[in-house]
């Protein structure tokens, strides 16, 4: 995702102040603010009004060739750079190219931005745009009563809307009686914008998103020149195309400024208030994860080496960490999941700090391998991006039913930490965090995200360099061990006491040469061993190092002694909390506790669950956390559960939790 950078503590001095974290979210998806005339910055003075608002919920949506991602991406970082507090939902088909037309091609880009800390990309939209009639059909239930519905009229014609179901026109039937409704012939102008180009038809209409992106960028007076600026780097080796969407993107944004159909504009501040100073992009999971990667690496000083089989939503880690050679970063993309772990793991026994990318269909071809890496005690990151399943199931929608897979999915008894973070911003961390206990306690570990948070984006502070980590990890360097007789040799499986990790030797260094491979080692030596003693030490050890990782104790946000704890992980934060905001500024008190860590749990989470009357967990899977907190702590928690493909809402959470206090 492109992006830019901001600052939003920084900006607008003097700008109204938002009402305040919990108020605002707490009223999400909700438009408020004030009234005023003036000219439009950078526009001709014309008189228009300009409405004041604290938040916006706005949808792009259109046939998957109508580059709604791109438009939704530009916007996006216009915001960002105009330092709005912002959340994303891009949501499109799995086909490459669905057929044109379809529902089932619909492909759609959400974004709520704000003037003060949000945590979603909102519920429903406060204006949709509509690129034809399969659009507007597949995501009209979503908007509104009163919300704005831009519509390109040109495409609302009897084949197209023959091709949805419409029998008449939803323009003309009353169909949209309760919305506010901008018909705007998007293809035509967008044509006669480009007439002087020379361009065929079919290649001028394909600017008519940059059209729509400009009236959007009038409308909420977003910055112009960032996207300019993309628009002839993206197309620099075309300069005929560039400058026609250039000119689509300025004819849009004229069109907001003249029509008499568009007679008010919005303002939505910068947020300022709820963000430390600092510089800040806007970022998306993925790359986020990409750039945590390549920190550990250097925080680590050891190469980077990724090997990898592209699959949906983990592909753009691959795609990011091969542009950063210059970093110490390797990729290998191989043949198939099989290969792509197995040359990572190869790579760990290398001194590589190493590392696999993936969804759930990938993790059970490497599960062989993952069950080698516990067994070798090596460190190795297992990055899966969840998506729907069963089997290749829904590769571009979210889900996290993953859990127990990773948890689970293995012969044997074969342990591995999880770690989950839990917004885009966050997967920077949570990569640094799994590599600290990848290399401190020689290990395999899972990072956890999923497809919500891998293509959703939000503002991160960029870090000071010198408040990462130390991820040094020393090298077996000679003998650690004296026999009997006093000869002193290397024993690759004696452990340090405290982490109960064993020593990384590297190959090729002198001394310390030793076996590898899946059967049982000896304690101590790591010869072959078959003696069931040994094996029954071995298997206790290697859990009892997992229990032993050092995670930090869970806190719990409960200011006004509830009796309901909502707890959750990964990517249900951000609609819990909006859910938990929305009920505390209605005087209902609940607490609400997050889990990063899954495995091992937080030393204090079985005191804290105990501490309240119920425990709600809300998870995009049929409760596998849920079953996990049941059995381990005998505690009777609820589940709520959404498989779907996509987020919760946080006005669904906040019903449902409020439901469970009034039990």
């Amino acid at each position: 995702m492109t992006s830019q950078v901001s600052s939003p503590a920084e900006q607008a001095d003097g700008a109204e102040g938002a009402e305040g974290a919990e108020g605002a979210e707490g009223a999400e998806g909700t438009v408020v603010g004030e009234q005023r005339t003036a000219g439009h910055p950078g526009g001709n003075g014309n008189g228009k009004e300009v409405r004041r608002l604290d938040r916006v919920i706005i949808r792009f949506a259109g046939d998957s060739g109508d580059g709604m991602q791109l438009t939704g991406d530009r916007f996006t970082s216009e915001t960002a750079s105009f330092g709005n507090d912002l959340s994303t939902l891009p949501n499109f088909p799995a086909e490459i190219r669905a057929p044109a037309g379809t529902l089932p091609g619909v492909s759609s880009f959400q974004l709520h931005f704000a003037d003060h800390d949000i945590l979603t990309p909102g519920d429903a939209p406060n204006v949709l745009v509509a690129m034809n009639p399969a659009a507007l059909k597949a995501n009209i239930g979503d908007v509104p009563r009163g919300a704005e519905i831009i519509i390109n009229t040109d495409e609302f014609t009897k084949r197209p809307m023959a091709k949805v179901g419409y029998a008449t026109s939803p323009l003309e039937d009353g169909t949209l009686d309760a919305y506010s409704i901008h018909p705007v012939p998007l293809t035509t102008l967008t044509v006669e914008a480009l007439k002087d180009f020379g361009l065929p038809r079919k290649e001028a209409e394909r600017s008519k998103n940059m059209f729509a992106l400009g009236l959007l960028s009038w409308m909420y007076h977003r910055p112009t020149e960032g996207t300019e600026a993309f628009l002839r780097q993206k197309f620099a080796k075309k300069p005929q195309i560039a400058e026609a969407n250039v000119a689509a993107f300025r004819a849009g944004w004229n069109f907001g400024e003249t029509t008499e159909d568009f007679a008010v504009s919005y303002e939505v501040a910068p947020a300022t208030r709820d963000f430390p100073t600092g510089t800040y992009r806007n970022i998306s999971g993925n790359l986020a994860l990409s750039y945590g990667l390549i920190a550990a690496g250097r925080q680590a000083e050891l190469p980077l080496y990724l090997g990898s089989y592209p699959i949906t939503p983990a592909s753009d880690i691959l795609h990011e960490l091969s542009k950063h050679k210059n970093f110490g970063v390797r990729t290998f993309q191989a043949e198939d999941e099989i290969a792509g772990i197995g040359a990572a793991l190869g790579a760990a026994f290398g001194g590589s700090l190493a590392v696999t990318t993936t969804s759930g269909p990938g993790v059970a071809l490497k599960s062989e391998t993952i069950g080698l890496a516990v067994s070798l005690e090596l460190p190795l990151l297992i990055v899966d991006i969840q998506r729907g399943g069963p089997s290749t199931g829904l590769p571009t929608k979210t889900e996290q039913a993953d859990l127990l897979q990773a948890m689970y999915g293995r012969n044997g008894e074969a342990p591995v930490p999880i770690v989950a973070p839990r917004t885009p911003a966050d997967c920077f961390d949570a990569a640094l965090d799994a590599a600290r206990i990848a290399l401190t306690y020689r290990t395999p570990v899972f990072l956890l995200s999923d497809g919500y948070l891998a293509n959703g984006s939000e503002p991160w502070r960029i870090p000071d360099v010198a408040d990462l980590p130390d991820l040094k990890t020393p090298f077996a360097a000679g003998p650690n061990h004296e026999l009997a007789d006093g000869t002193e040799v290397f024993w690759p499986y004696k452990r340090d006491p405290r982490t109960l990790a064993r020593p990384w030797a590297v190959p090729g260094t002198p001394g310390l040469e030793h076996r590898i491979g899946g059967i049982e080692k000896q304690d101590g030596s790591g010869n072959i061993s078959y003696d069931p003693a040994n094996h029954d030490l071995m298997v206790r050890t290697r859990q009892a190092k997992i229990d032993n990782i050092t995670v930090p104790e869970l806190t719990v946000d409960d200011p006004s002694g509830a009796r309901t704890l909502v707890i959750g992980w990964g990517s249900t934060y951000g609609p819990i909390t909006a859910a938990v905001r929305r009920l505390r500024l209605a005087g209902v008190p609940i607490a609400q506790a997050h889990l990063r860590h899954l495995n091992p749990f937080p030393g204090n989470l079985g005191e804290v669950l105990k501490r309240y009357d119920k425990v709600v967990v809300p998870e995009m899977n049929l409760g596998q956390l849920a079953a996990l907190i049941r059995a381990k702590y005998l505690v009777d928690a609820q589940s709520y559960n959404q498989v779907n493909g996509m987020p919760f809402k946080a006005e669904q959470l906040a019903t449902v939790l409020k439901e469970a206090t009034d039990d």
